[in-house]
């Protein structure tokens, strides 16, 4: 399809980005920053591995003591990653 309208480029790269596809890949993207500020950094430092899967976030952590801390704060994990990524992106968090 051509366009008849020219665009600036500028709106070409909003449109493009907006896609939900598209958001949540580059939400995907920054996944390990949006962790670090939604469990701080001591939590952050303390995490082996972060695996997103079929909307399941799986967070593997060194340290019992902060792992049992997160298992009890996953829901708000969960919507606090969504609500900083901007699109529904996790639905729920396994602490490993």
């Amino acid at each position: 399809m051509r366009r008849t309208k020219t665009m600036l480029f500028g709106d070409v790269l909003k449109e493009f980005f907006s896609r939900p596809y598209v958001a949540a890949k580059i939400a995907e993207g920054k996944l390990p920053d949006t962790w670090r500020e939604v469990v701080g950094d001591r939590a952050a430092d303390h995490t082996t591995a972060l695996k997103l899967e079929n909307h399941i976030l799986y967070a593997h952590l060194s340290s019992s003591v902060i792992r049992s801390e997160l298992f009890y704060r996953r829901e708000t994990i969960a919507a606090e990653i969504n609500r900083l990524s901007g699109v529904r992106l996790v639905n729920a968090v396994i602490i490993k």
